[in-house]
């Protein structure tokens, strides 16, 4: 059989299961965590993962001790140094959100009213720290603040920046169309190359999108200006339409909408389509990797034999199966699920040969077939015959002293047999079962049976196996 037709065929039906459910669970992660430092990491490892096991195939055993080390000691990092952003992921995920939702990107955010508001603040010459966030988690970045949870409007910035205001002086974060918090406090920066007259709110503005990729604007109080910083990006705003376009990036809202559905469909079919590859690998791997052999012997079943015909002998009864498969199937399959099974329907009289293949073998789905001992089988067929035969009582040991058999009578003298012409062509009498002289010590009657030696003779009509022996002793004459 074809090798690539052979691997389809031991696959099994959990195998199946088991690949899409995992391959689901790994796309589930990669939607959940898409876009954040997590999902970049794990990539990582997978291409970590995909060494190792070229360097397991190469033969290279320090590389791989040492690749899977660093593998395990990577996931257990990841767990540590990322458990924020897990954290919010999953705390700002629901059941369904988590088992078959689309997270969207945010686009609630609503672009002309923060622009509005951040040049009336520029206007009335009141400062303001906006902080738009990004994929990653601002949690480990930002210190202290009030949750707030007010729609965004001109006139909710205007009051929450306005001096009387007791927490002017922090930040707020806005994240779609509410300000989640305001009075945070963010980290300054330590560059140097900022300009002299930048205070604190423009180095707190630095500081924060050296550590994430938030989008934070600033409005200075002294100069009217408007700056928008962005990783290592300081911007300078000067008209609406500028500032409008730097939001709409950010938030993903560049005026390219279907573009961007049509983009993001396409993203997730292909990290669906590497899921599946990915689990498929790695079950492929594990079914190799972890392959057991095996050996059972199994009785060998002759089958669709032509009623006419009979079964005289056979080289074998049974056979002797080398299985192969992965451990945990090795270890859990029944023996009588293993069937070795020779079809007879184009046996002919006399000797036949057979050659035992992989398709006279039953094996659970998951194992494979490697060799068959013996690889062929010998059946001997005859086609039953009829023969009357004379009947013979079969004397052993002698009579007690001074007595002799004067006659003996079987009733019935003959019988009818059936069986393979080769036997019965061996055969000329048949004999009764044996009879002890010595057990005798007068005239009398016996039943006893025929012996039907060879064993596939057997009687035929409707004689029966027991017969009649009358005898005579006498006394022997001096």
């Amino acid at each position: 059989m074809n090798p690539l037709l052979s691997f389809l065929a031991s696959i099994r039906w959990q195998d199946i299961v088991d690949v899409v459910f995992n391959s689901y669970i790994l796309f589930r992660l990669y939607v959940i965590f898409r876009g954040t430092n997590v999902i970049r990491v794990l990539a990582g490892l997978a291409l970590l993962w995909v060494f190792q096991r070229m360097t397991v195939a190469l033969g290279l055993i320090v590389t791989s001790w040492a690749m899977q080390g660093i593998i395990t000691g990577a996931a257990l990092i990841i767990i540590i140094v990322f458990r924020n952003e897990i954290r919010n992921v999953l705390q700002a995920k629901n059941l369904r959100a988590l088992l078959w939702g689309v997270p969207q990107k945010s686009s609630r955010t609503p672009i002309d009213a923060l622009v509005e508001g951040v040049y009336e603040l520029a206007r009335k010459r009141i400062g303001a720290l906006i902080v738009l966030p990004g994929k990653e988690g601002l949690e480990d970045a930002i210190q202290g603040g009030t949750p707030w949870g007010g729609l965004v409007s001109k006139e909710m910035l205007v009051s929450i920046f306005w001096n009387g205001n007791p927490v002017h002086d922090g930040a707020a974060v806005i994240q779609g169309d509410r300000v989640t918090s305001v009075g945070a406090i963010l980290p300054l920066s330590t560059r140097d190359d900022l300009p002299q007259y930048y205070g604190t709110r423009h180095r707190a503005a630095a500081g924060l999108a050296e550590r994430t990729d938030a989008l934070v604007i600033v409005v200075s109080e002294e100069r009217c200006k408007v700056v928008a910083v962005q990783n290592d990006t300081v911007t300078r705003v000067d008209d609406n339409l500028r500032l409008r376009q730097l939001l709409a990036d950010h938030l993903g809202l560049g005026g390219q909408d279907t573009a961007g559905v049509r983009r993001e469909r396409r993203e997730l079919l292909v990290a669906a389509v590497i899921s599946v590859l990915c689990m498929g690998s790695i079950w492929f791997s594990f079914a190799k990797g972890m392959e057991t052999l095996t050996s059972i012997e199994v009785p060998l079943e002759y089958m669709n034999r032509d009623a006419k015909m009979q079964i005289v002998s056979t080289s074998v009864n049974t056979v002797r199966l080398h299985l192969s498969g992965s451990s945990a199937l090795i270890n859990t399959f029944r023996p009588d699920q293993v069937k070795a099974k020779l079809d007879l329907s184009k046996a002919i009289d006399g000797q036949n040969v057979f050659t035992l293949t992989a398709a006279n073998i039953v094996v659970p789905p998951g194992l494979r077939l490697n060799r068959i001992e013996p690889p062929e089988v010998q059946v001997s067929l005859d086609l039953p015959q009829s023969k009357h035969l004379p009947v013979q009582v079969n004397w052993v040991g002698t009579l007690p002293a001074g007595l002799i058999l004067e006659s003996a009578t079987v009733i019935p003298d003959q019988v009818m047999v059936a069986g393979p012409q080769r036997a019965l062509d061996q055969i000329a009498t048949l004999y009764t079962e044996k009879i002890n002289l010595s057990e005798l010590q007068g005239s009398g009657r016996l039943t006893v049976k025929l012996a039907l030696n060879p064993a596939d003779v057997k009687l035929a009509g409707d004689f029966k196996r027991e017969v009649q022996v009358s005898y005579t002793i006498g006394k022997r004459k001096e």
